[in-house]
Formats: structure tokens, C-alpha cells, sequence
């Protein structure tokens, strides 16, 4: 591999300054070591000058020790040794890295290694052979049509959920999709929306930064209670995750795929598919970095949903887009989802056994559905449970890093002291030994 350079050539001689500049690349950084240069005579060609010049400088910079010229490898920068930190002036020496845990249960991700490569490029193969050359135009804001057809009849299929390929809006994910509908309901003169009292703090961030005020909705162990919107002044819009509530897991599609003990529970918008607007995504049932989800909307809110994306993030890329519609519609979305139900199954029923063995009076909650566990703990102990985890290499949360009681909201129901354990998060072969220790930290 040949590397092309950008050089400062300065000095009154050509030689020297070729040689400065190279110098003072490999001392700034921008050569790192092991960096392949340009042979000689490229280089020369390039500079416009002699190839006896660049070779001479070569020649000096391997003597002083800045490179390394070897036959048949060329030259390339030197890995220089690092300054001894215990010889080194204290002002210059770095600080310690923070250690990194071990093992991680935070919830957020799913098992990460399960993402089906084969499977996924595969599609990638057949979409790209197949697509048509204005695919890969600015296209519609809107989103492919081939993946928005594909995702009508998945959604009506597995998640009942009423969809024709004009009502949805390809996105981001949840994030951008849920920015997207701040700034329509902005457009709209919504000022307050209703959030559930447990939930991610970055879904209130991206609604306040949006003008929106946010108002708690208390959640109890059957889910948000409705009944309590009748108080809350000024809100026009409400923001739940339905059917298995997160992260308490009391009643989210969030994780609607995965379901194990009852049959998928209907979506909301079923019921109301003018009144609700449905988001998804595949960062659960795929991986985070698919960077692809959806919204399906009531009809008079699509041209405002699509002006606020026509002014950021216009259209996600086509090729992903149409791999995850070949995806879908080859059966390989739901051989995938079946395959990893059955392994998250399996690590969930793990962890109720071991916990029942080793901390018998930790009472486990939500575990019909969803990637997550929430371990109730006794009055005053999550913070120690915490800390204790992180000195033994474990990273977990606790439920009130989701606890939402702005100054001046209405009293919350009785706080309460849990865990929020994302069990599908390790790799296979860092589950067994993060169960151990979750379970030696229990109180």
C-alpha cells in the first residue's frame, strides 16, 4: 500500500526542509508508527524534485531513528518507546486509566455477538443486485418503499399493528424518530408532554430540547396509570412504553419481539391508529449500530413528520434500508428472532435459578418479555449493591438512575431500592462468570 502525503516543505535547502517536515509529521502524530511511505521516486514525482533528494532524507531520518528501512518492506515510521512514567517529570506523567469493568449488565444493548452476519450479508448481496440505480438517489423522505411495504406487512402481522407503507417514516432509530415527532407536535402548538415516571432521562432531554415541557406519569407495578393524565394541566401528548412497561417491566414494545411466556401482545395502535403513533426500531431484536427504525403515524401527521426530517437527516442509507427489507421479507428477521428468544430464554430462566439458590429473598419482576430483569432489594441497599458490583469488575444500575420527580411534580408512589439487569447483554462467554458474581454481590 502506497500512502500519500501532505507535506509542509519548507527550509532553504530542498533536502532539509523534506527532511524537517517529515520529522515534524512523525513528532506531531500524523505519521503514526508503522505508516508505510511512498517509495522514493513516487514521492519525488509528486514534490517535483530529484529522487536522490528524498532519498537522502529517507537516509537521514532512519539514522536518527524516526524510520525504519528494511528490503522488500520499504520504509516505514519507527515505533518509538514510550517515556518511562517513573523517570518521566511528575507534571508529564499520565493519569492512570480508569478500569474498565469487566463485565457489563447495564441495560441498553443485546447480545451483541448474536448479530446474524452471515444471514445479514447474504441480503446485503441480494438487495444490492437487485435494486434499481434511483435507489441509491435522495430518494423519499419517507424512506424505500420496498423496506416501508416490508415493514406493513410484518407489523400487521406479528405486532398487530394497523400500517400501509405511506403512514411510515424510516428513521434513525427510536432517538431520531422520537426528535422527529417533537418538532411536529411543536408545529402542532404542543407545549407539554406526559412521560412515564421510570424511563431513559435522554427521551426527556430530546423533548425538552425541543421546547417541550415534561410532566411524570406515575407507574405502578400494572404499567403507567392513565387514570392519573386528568391531572396533569397542558399536556398534549403522551409518551408510554405500552405492554411491558421499561424499564420495571410491570406491563414496551421496545422489546415487543421478545415475549416467552404469554403470546405478543397487541400494539396500542391497533386500537387507535389515528390517535397513536407507533415507533421501532431493530436495535433490540438486531444491534444499536443497524442505525434503522421506523414510526408509523396517524395520517394527518405525516407531511409534518416529514418537513422536520426534509430539514436534518433527510433520508437513512438506502443500502441498509434495503438490505433490512430483503431481510424481512426473506424470513431471515424472523429466524433470527426466534433463534435469539430461545437464548435470552434461556440466560433469563439462568438467572431466576441462580438467584433462587444463592439470594433467595431477592424477588425478580418483569420478566414476561423484554431483554431485562429488575432485582428488588431491600430499603436503602442499591446504592452499596451498585458499588459493590463495580469493585468486582461488574458495571449494573440501579432502577433510580430512571426515576423521574421534577421539583414541584405530585408526590411519587413509594420509591423502591432494585436493580435493572439487562441479561441478554454478554457475550456467551462472559455470561456464566457475570451471573457469579451479580449473584455474589446480592444482598
Amino acid at each position: 500500500m502506497i500512502t500519500d502525503l501532505h507535506l509542509d516543505v519548507r527550509g532553504p535547502g530542498l533536502r532539509a526542509g523534506l527532511t524537517h517536515a517529515l520529522r515534524e509529521a512523525v513528532r506531531m502524530g500524523r505519521l503514526a508508527p508503522g505508516t508505510l511511505l511512498p517509495p522514493s521516486r513516487s514521492l519525488a514525482a509528486d514534490l517535483g524534485v530529484s529522487r536522490n533528494t528524498v532519498a537522502d532524507s529517507y537516509a537521514e531520518l532512519v539514522a536518527e531513528g524516526w524510520l525504519t528501512a528494511r528490503q522488500g518492506s520499504g520504509t516505514r515510521v519507527a515505533r518509538r518507546a514510550e517515556p518511562n512514567p517513573a523517570t518521566a517529570h511528575p507534571a508529564a506523567r499520565p493519569k492512570p486509566a480508569r478500569q474498565r469493568p469487566a463485565f457489563g449488565l447495564q441495560p441498553g444493548s443485546p447480545d451483541l455477538a448474536g448479530f446474524p452476519r452471515r444471514a445479514w450479508l447474504t441480503a446485503a448481496r441480494h438487495a444490492l443486485t437487485a435494486a434499481p440505480n434511483d435507489a441509491f438517489g435522495y430518494g423519499d423522505a419517507l424512506g424505500q418503499m420496498r423496506l416501508r411495504t416490508a415493514l406493513a406487512d410484518y407489523l400487521a402481522r406479528a405486532r398487530g399493528v394497523y400500517a400501509v407503507p405511506e403512514r411510515i417514516v424510516v428513521c434513525s432509530g427510536f432517538h431520531h424518530g422520537l426528535a422527529l415527532m417533537a418538532q411536529a407536535l411543536r408545529t402542532r402548538l404542543v407545549r407539554a408532554v406526559a412521560v412515564e415516571s421510570y424511563g431513559l432521562d435522554l427521551h426527556r432531554e430530546l423533548l425538552t430540547g425541543a421546547g417541550l415541557r415534561t410532566a411524570p406519569l406515575h407507574v405502578d407495578e400494572h404499567g403507567a396509570r392513565v387514570g392519573d393524565l386528568a391531572r396533569l394541566r397542558g399536556v398534549g401528548a403522551v409518551l408510554l412504553t405500552p405492554a411491558h412497561q421499561h424499564p420495571t417491566g410491570g406491563e414496551d414494545d421496545y422489546d415487543g419481539e421478545f415475549r416467552y411466556d404469554r403470546p405478543p401482545v397487541g400494539a396500542l395502535q391497533g386500537l387507535a391508529p389515528e390517535r397513536v403513533v407507533y415507533f421501532g426500531s431493530v436495535s433490540k431484536s438486531l444491534a444499536p449500530g443497524v442505525r434503522l427504525g421506523w414510526m408509523v403515524l396517524p395520517e394527518e401527521l405525516v407531511p409534518e413528520v416529514v418537513a422536520a426530517k426534509g430539514h436534518g437527516d433527510y433520508m437513512c442509507s438506502a443500502l441498509g434500508q434495503l438490505t433490512l427489507a430483503e431481510f424481512i421479507t426473506s424470513g431471515s428477521y424472523d429466524r433470527h428472532v426466534r433463534s435469539m428468544r430461545l437464548r435470552y430464554r434461556r440466560r433469563r430462566d439462568e438467572l431466576v435459578s441462580a438467584l433462587a439458590r444463592r439470594a433467595p429473598a431477592v424477588r425478580v419482576t418483569g420478566l414476561a418479555a423484554g431483554l431485562l430483569a429488575v432485582l428488588e432489594l431491600p430499603r436503602g441497599t442499591e446504592s452499596s449493591v451498585v458499588r459493590a458490583a463495580s469493585r468486582e469488575g461488574l458495571a449494573v444500575t440501579g432502577i433510580a438512575a430512571f426515576r423521574y420527580e421534577p421539583a414541584g411534580s405530585a408526590p411519587e408512589l413509594p420509591g423502591r431500592d432494585a436493580l435493572v439487569v439487562n441479561y441478554a447483554a454478554p457475550p456467551d462467554s462472559a455470561w456464566a462468570c457475570a451471573l457469579d458474581t451479580l449473584c455474589r454481590v446480592m444482598p
